[in-house]
Protein backbone atom coordinates (compact mmCIF):
# COMPACT_ATOMS: atom_id res chain seq x y z
CA UNK A 1 0.00 0.00 0.00
CA UNK A 2 1.17 3.40 -1.04
CA UNK A 3 1.57 5.78 1.91
CA UNK A 4 3.57 8.32 0.23
CA UNK A 5 2.89 9.38 -3.42
CA UNK A 6 4.17 12.37 -5.51
CA UNK A 7 2.62 13.26 -8.85
CA UNK A 8 3.78 16.03 -11.15
CA UNK A 9 5.38 17.52 -8.22
CA UNK A 10 7.85 20.86 -8.96
CA UNK A 11 9.63 21.73 -6.12
CA UNK A 12 12.63 24.64 -5.47
CA UNK A 13 13.47 27.87 -4.29
CA UNK A 14 11.88 29.54 -7.07
CA UNK A 15 8.89 29.13 -9.73
CA UNK A 16 11.41 30.38 -12.29
CA UNK A 17 14.49 27.70 -11.60
CA UNK A 18 12.70 24.64 -9.97
CA UNK A 19 15.43 22.04 -8.72
CA UNK A 20 12.55 19.01 -8.96
CA UNK A 21 10.25 18.85 -12.28
CA UNK A 22 7.13 16.69 -13.05
CA UNK A 23 8.51 14.28 -10.42
CA UNK A 24 6.81 11.18 -9.88
CA UNK A 25 7.26 8.97 -6.59
CA UNK A 26 5.66 6.66 -4.34
CA UNK A 27 6.31 5.20 -1.01
CA UNK A 28 4.66 1.99 0.12
CA UNK A 29 4.50 0.82 4.16
CA UNK A 30 7.42 -0.27 5.44
CA UNK A 31 9.75 -0.19 2.56
CA UNK A 32 12.95 1.70 2.91
CA UNK A 33 14.37 3.95 -0.49
CA UNK A 34 17.53 4.96 -1.11
CA UNK A 35 17.96 8.17 -2.85
CA UNK A 36 20.65 8.89 -4.53
CA UNK A 37 22.18 11.33 -6.86
CA UNK A 38 25.16 13.52 -7.34
CA UNK A 39 25.03 17.03 -5.59
CA UNK A 40 22.72 19.39 -7.14
CA UNK A 41 20.17 16.85 -7.79
CA UNK A 42 17.41 18.34 -5.56
CA UNK A 43 17.67 15.35 -3.33
CA UNK A 44 17.54 18.03 -0.35
CA UNK A 45 14.98 20.33 -1.90
CA UNK A 46 12.95 17.09 -2.24
CA UNK A 47 12.77 16.19 0.91
CA UNK A 48 12.00 19.68 2.52
CA UNK A 49 9.25 19.83 0.35
CA UNK A 50 7.67 17.13 1.23
CA UNK A 51 8.68 17.91 5.38
CA UNK A 52 6.42 21.19 4.58
CA UNK A 53 10.00 23.20 4.99
CA UNK A 54 9.89 24.69 1.17
CA UNK A 55 6.20 25.22 -0.16
CA UNK A 56 5.37 22.98 -3.36
CA UNK A 57 6.11 25.15 -6.96
CA UNK A 58 3.55 22.79 -8.41
CA UNK A 59 1.98 19.06 -8.73
CA UNK A 60 0.72 17.23 -5.80
CA UNK A 61 1.95 14.99 -2.50
CA UNK A 62 -0.26 12.52 -1.27
CA UNK A 63 0.11 10.97 2.51
CA UNK A 64 -2.19 7.97 3.42
CA UNK A 65 -4.33 8.94 0.52
CA UNK A 66 -5.31 12.28 1.43
CA UNK A 67 -3.66 15.16 0.04
CA UNK A 68 -0.50 17.25 2.05
CA UNK A 69 -0.68 20.23 2.48
CA UNK A 70 2.04 22.92 1.23
CA UNK A 71 4.63 24.70 2.86
CA UNK A 72 2.84 23.36 6.54
CA UNK A 73 6.01 21.56 8.65
CA UNK A 74 3.30 21.24 11.46
CA UNK A 75 0.64 19.88 9.50
CA UNK A 76 2.97 17.41 8.10
CA UNK A 77 4.29 15.52 11.53
CA UNK A 78 0.77 15.75 12.45
CA UNK A 79 -0.07 13.61 9.82
CA UNK A 80 3.02 11.54 10.50
CA UNK A 81 5.40 13.07 8.04
CA UNK A 82 8.91 13.51 10.16
CA UNK A 83 12.26 14.81 8.58
CA UNK A 84 15.38 14.23 9.76
CA UNK A 85 17.41 17.17 8.27
CA UNK A 86 21.27 16.66 7.32
CA UNK A 87 22.10 19.38 10.60
CA UNK A 88 20.20 16.85 12.56
CA UNK A 89 18.48 20.00 14.46
CA UNK A 90 18.88 18.84 17.64
CA UNK A 91 19.01 21.05 20.85
CA UNK A 92 22.69 21.33 21.66
CA UNK A 93 22.53 22.56 25.11
CA UNK A 94 19.71 20.70 25.89
CA UNK A 95 19.99 17.33 27.37
CA UNK A 96 19.07 13.72 25.53
CA UNK A 97 16.66 12.95 27.80
CA UNK A 98 15.35 16.25 27.18
CA UNK A 99 15.46 16.20 23.39
CA UNK A 100 13.46 13.22 22.88
CA UNK A 101 10.87 14.11 25.24
CA UNK A 102 10.38 17.34 23.54
CA UNK A 103 9.24 15.45 20.21
CA UNK A 104 7.15 13.66 22.07
CA UNK A 105 3.23 14.46 22.23
CA UNK A 106 1.57 14.03 25.24
CA UNK A 107 3.50 12.98 28.91
CA UNK A 108 2.45 9.62 31.42
CA UNK A 109 3.08 6.23 30.25
CA UNK A 110 3.04 6.52 26.34
CA UNK A 111 6.01 8.61 26.59
CA UNK A 112 7.87 6.59 29.07
CA UNK A 113 7.36 3.67 26.62
CA UNK A 114 8.32 5.62 23.95
CA UNK A 115 11.55 6.50 25.07
CA UNK A 116 12.44 2.84 26.21
CA UNK A 117 11.58 1.86 22.50
CA UNK A 118 14.56 4.54 21.47
CA UNK A 119 16.83 3.21 23.92
CA UNK A 120 16.48 -0.75 22.85
CA UNK A 121 17.00 0.79 19.34
CA UNK A 122 20.20 3.06 20.37
CA UNK A 123 21.70 1.29 23.69
CA UNK A 124 24.48 3.51 23.39
CA UNK A 125 22.24 6.92 24.47
CA UNK A 126 20.90 5.11 27.40
CA UNK A 127 24.55 6.24 29.61
CA UNK A 128 23.92 9.93 27.90
CA UNK A 129 20.73 10.54 28.87
CA UNK A 130 21.39 13.34 31.01
CA UNK A 131 24.42 14.81 28.77
CA UNK A 132 23.78 17.46 26.85
CA UNK A 133 23.66 16.75 22.87
CA UNK A 134 26.06 18.90 22.16
CA UNK A 135 28.54 16.61 24.03
CA UNK A 136 27.90 13.55 22.14
CA UNK A 137 29.85 12.19 19.20
CA UNK A 138 28.62 12.23 15.79
CA UNK A 139 27.16 9.04 15.66
CA UNK A 140 25.38 9.62 18.75
CA UNK A 141 23.72 13.05 17.70
CA UNK A 142 22.79 10.90 14.76
CA UNK A 143 21.09 8.05 16.82
CA UNK A 144 19.38 10.99 18.92
CA UNK A 145 17.79 12.79 16.32
CA UNK A 146 16.53 9.77 14.43
CA UNK A 147 15.47 8.56 18.02
CA UNK A 148 13.78 11.94 18.40
CA UNK A 149 12.11 11.47 15.25
CA UNK A 150 11.08 7.87 16.08
CA UNK A 151 9.38 9.00 19.47
CA UNK A 152 6.82 10.43 17.11
CA UNK A 153 6.17 7.63 15.67
CA UNK A 154 6.38 8.51 12.16
CA UNK A 155 4.45 6.54 9.05
CA UNK A 156 7.18 8.28 6.60
CA UNK A 157 10.36 9.04 8.11
CA UNK A 158 12.50 10.98 5.46
CA UNK A 159 16.09 11.32 6.31
CA UNK A 160 18.77 13.65 5.00
CA UNK A 161 22.64 12.52 4.31
CA UNK A 162 22.40 10.19 7.16
CA UNK A 163 26.28 9.25 6.87
CA UNK A 164 27.31 12.86 6.55
CA UNK A 165 31.22 12.88 8.81
CA UNK A 166 29.86 9.56 10.24
CA UNK A 167 32.15 6.46 10.31
CA UNK A 168 30.88 3.29 7.82
CA UNK A 169 30.72 1.08 10.47
CA UNK A 170 28.19 3.61 12.60
CA UNK A 171 26.53 4.30 9.47
CA UNK A 172 26.01 0.14 8.76
CA UNK A 173 25.00 0.08 12.98
CA UNK A 174 22.20 2.74 12.03
CA UNK A 175 21.01 1.33 8.82
CA UNK A 176 20.35 -1.94 10.49
CA UNK A 177 17.78 -0.25 13.19
CA UNK A 178 16.20 1.30 9.90
CA UNK A 179 15.74 -1.64 8.18
CA UNK A 180 14.45 -3.26 11.71
CA UNK A 181 11.92 -0.02 12.19
CA UNK A 182 10.84 -0.69 8.74
CA UNK A 183 9.86 -4.07 9.14
CA UNK A 184 8.64 -4.40 11.93
CA UNK A 185 6.53 -1.14 12.42
CA UNK A 186 5.74 -0.82 8.78
CA UNK A 187 7.00 2.52 9.37
CA UNK A 188 8.13 3.77 5.00
CA UNK A 189 11.95 5.47 4.70
CA UNK A 190 13.30 7.92 1.97
CA UNK A 191 16.97 8.08 3.12
CA UNK A 192 19.39 10.31 0.90
CA UNK A 193 22.76 8.62 1.09
CA UNK A 194 26.07 8.99 -1.01
CA UNK A 195 27.69 5.51 0.27
CA UNK A 196 25.82 3.86 -1.79
CA UNK A 197 26.73 0.31 -1.22
CA UNK A 198 25.73 0.63 2.44
CA UNK A 199 22.18 1.95 1.33
CA UNK A 200 21.50 -0.81 -1.40
CA UNK A 201 22.35 -3.10 1.72
CA UNK A 202 18.94 -2.29 3.40
CA UNK A 203 16.39 -0.45 0.87
CA UNK A 204 14.23 -2.38 -1.26
CA UNK A 205 14.66 0.29 -3.88
CA UNK A 206 16.76 2.69 -5.19
CA UNK A 207 16.07 5.84 -7.11
CA UNK A 208 18.66 8.11 -8.84
CA UNK A 209 17.51 11.79 -9.19
CA UNK A 210 20.03 13.63 -11.78
CA UNK A 211 18.75 17.48 -12.11
CA UNK A 212 15.67 17.53 -10.64
CA UNK A 213 14.27 14.34 -12.99
CA UNK A 214 14.38 10.19 -11.72
CA UNK A 215 17.20 8.62 -14.43
CA UNK A 216 17.08 5.17 -12.59
CA UNK A 217 14.57 3.46 -10.60
CA UNK A 218 14.90 -0.23 -9.27
CA UNK A 219 15.04 -3.22 -6.55
CA UNK A 220 18.12 -2.52 -4.68
CA UNK A 221 19.43 -6.16 -4.61
CA UNK A 222 19.30 -6.32 -8.95
CA UNK A 223 21.32 -2.62 -8.68
CA UNK A 224 23.84 -3.70 -5.48
CA UNK A 225 24.77 -6.44 -8.27
CA UNK A 226 25.15 -4.46 -11.01
CA UNK A 227 26.56 -0.80 -9.54
CA UNK A 228 27.37 0.39 -13.11
CA UNK A 229 23.71 0.90 -13.66
CA UNK A 230 24.17 3.46 -11.33
CA UNK A 231 27.77 5.16 -12.04
CA UNK A 232 25.98 5.46 -15.46
CA UNK A 233 22.83 7.57 -14.28
CA UNK A 234 25.23 9.16 -12.55
CA UNK A 235 27.42 10.39 -15.59
CA UNK A 236 24.88 10.18 -18.24
CA UNK A 237 23.00 13.38 -17.30
CA UNK A 238 25.59 14.85 -14.52
CA UNK A 239 28.84 16.08 -16.95
CA UNK A 240 31.03 12.85 -15.61
CA UNK A 241 32.65 14.77 -12.63
CA UNK A 242 30.13 13.59 -9.69
CA UNK A 243 30.44 9.93 -9.26
CA UNK A 244 28.84 8.17 -6.68
CA UNK A 245 30.96 8.10 -3.31
CA UNK A 246 32.36 5.14 -2.04
CA UNK A 247 30.48 2.18 -4.73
Amino acid sequence: MSVLSCENLDAGHTRRSPCVRGLDLSLSEGEIVALLGPNGAGKTTLLMTLAGLLPRLGGSVLLAGEQLGSGNTRAAVRRGLVLVPDDRALFKKLSVAQNLRLAIRGRGPTARSSIDEVLQYFPALEARLNLAAGQLSGGEQQMLAIGRALVQRPKVLLIDELSMGLAPVVVESILGVLRNVASSEGTAVMLVEQHVRLALGIADRAVVLVHGHVSLEDDATVLSNDVGRIERAYLGQSGGDSRPQAV
